[in-house]
């Protein structure tokens, strides 16, 4: 067999990323279920035409075939395809789990994903999210919307990571700020503004006027709205500065400022107002998410969401939620390619039992068996070595402790500071430093 190559996209962490990973996991998830949120996870394929109701993804949608002999592959309604987010498949649930669900329906669902764009750092074909959604029936109320903030910032500050920002706006704000100011293809010049980053002002007014209709003065406008930020419900001031009135804008208003202050008060500079912030320009439809991690602004957002008033719907009942997913692969792509994670040991392991003839094994089983009966993860040298062999094998995998049994009692031997006590299996534990390996 020839040497594998990678495939482009479809990352394999090592061991040591891999207990960071399940590190970073457990601390989501525990945030999580301590707002309420319950677990939930989907199947991974979706029939095609329900995954490209997303037309801006259907490029990068992986097709999928029932049987490897069946070569022409699904057709029609038959086609299948990989999820490429967690929003579809959630939607589908709820449709056709509602009769069992209680609303509001608080979910997590931490699962992966797979999106066929082109690979770069930070970005990948498979990736998992962290997914929090609110979905009740016929409304939800705002306050929602408010609190996603809260769960993202408790759950990404309790990880050895950089400070996070999270920027928000809200759709009715712009909205209703196009309609204020005459513009009668609202949804054009969202799609314009959106770009301000990417391509600049005087593009972006190019724009407007190509694309929504947009004269001068009102391109000026929409920039000018654009170029509002705060930490603190002083931009609804500067809003209304700007002269334009419509009542969706106040409503949008009203919405944004509760999201700040309520941020505000759980955690001071975990928001700020960004009235650039876009997102989803075909589903979002109040408060929009998108955050930074500081010192990495350049690799974009890497946990966002928002609100839509239209999650699902079967005939007259519709089903609105708000969201927000972190993108766990992603995060942890930036901060792994700049070696700023790390693990204390790069297995579980706190101590190695050791061997002194291979006629006394079941005796170095017993002992790790007592040990692990008490929640310390061990396992058994894999030879008889010398002693000398065997606390070397334990270095090399950078296992702290080594048990040595002995006619005259046993003794546990910490090989980074040579010190050594005696021992009973039953009662000596590990300062809780080295139970588990530590994660910073």
């Amino acid at each position: 067999m020839s040497k594998p190559t990678p495939l482009s996209g479809f990352p394999e962490w090592t061991t040591s990323q891999r207990m960071i990973e399940q590190f970073v996991l457990d601390r989501i998830r525990h945030t999580f279920e301590l707002y309420g949120f319950a677990p939930l996870e989907t199947r991974s394929v979706e029939p095609l035409d329900q995954l490209l109701r997303k037309g801006e993804t259907s490029k990068e949608v992986y097709l999928l075939r029932r049987l490897q002999a069946d070569a022409d592959g699904p057709a029609g309604d038959d086609a299948l395809g990989l999820h490429f987010d967690l929003t579809v498949p959630f939607a589908r649930y709820v449709l056709e789990n509602a009769g069992k669900l209680q609303f509001p329906f608080r979910r997590y669902q931490i699962q992966k994903v797979w999106r066929g764009e082109r690979p770069q750092e930070g970005r990948y074909r498979e990736f998992l999210q962290a997914d929090i959604d609110i979905v009740d029936r016929d409304t939800l109320p705002a306050h929602y919307e408010a609190e996603m903030p809260l769960v993202i910032g408790d759950a990404l500050r309790s990880l050895p990571i950089p400070p996070v920002l999270i920027q928000v706006n809200n759709r009715k704000i712009c909205e209703g700020f196009y309609r204020g100011i005459g513009l009668t293809d609202p949804e054009a010049a969202l799609r314009a503004v959106d770009k301000l980053d990417k391509i600049g002002p005087d593009r972006v007014a190019d724009l407007l006027a190509e694309t929504a209709g947009a004269s001068a003065a009102q391109a000026k406008a929409c920039l000018a709205l654009a170029g509002i930020s705060a930490p603190d419900a002083s931009f609804a001031d500067a809003v209304r500065a700007l002269g334009v009135s419509d009542p969706l804008l106040d409503e949008g208003i009203a919405e944004l400022v509760a999201v700040v202050e309520t941020a505000a008060a759980h955690a001071p500079g975990l928001c700020v107002a960004d009235l650039r912030i876009a997102r989803g320009l075909d589903y979002y439809t109040g408060t929009v998410y998108e955050t930074q991690l500081l010192g990495y602004e350049r690799f974009g957002s890497i946990c966002s969401g928002g609100r839509y008033d239209n999650l699902a719907s079967a005939g007259a009942v519709s089903y609105p939620g708000v969201g927000i997913s972190i993108g766990v692969t992603r995060l942890l792509g930036l901060l792994f390619g700049a070696g700023a994670l790390s693990v204390s040991r790069s297995v579980p392991t706190c101590v190695l039992v050791a061997v002194g003839a291979e006629e006394e094994r079941a005796g170095s089983n017993a002992v790790a068996e007592a040990l692990r009966s008490r929640g310390i993860p061990t396992e058994v040298s894999p030879n008889a070595a010398k002693f000398g062999k065997q606390i070397r094998y334990a270095e090399r995998r950078g296992i702290p402790y080594v048990w040595f049994r002995g006619a005259e009692g046993d003794q546990v031997k910490d090989i980074r500071s040579g010190e050594q006590v005696n021992a009973v299996p039953a009662e000596w534990t590990p300062p809780h430093a080295d139970l588990k390996p530590l994660v910073g």
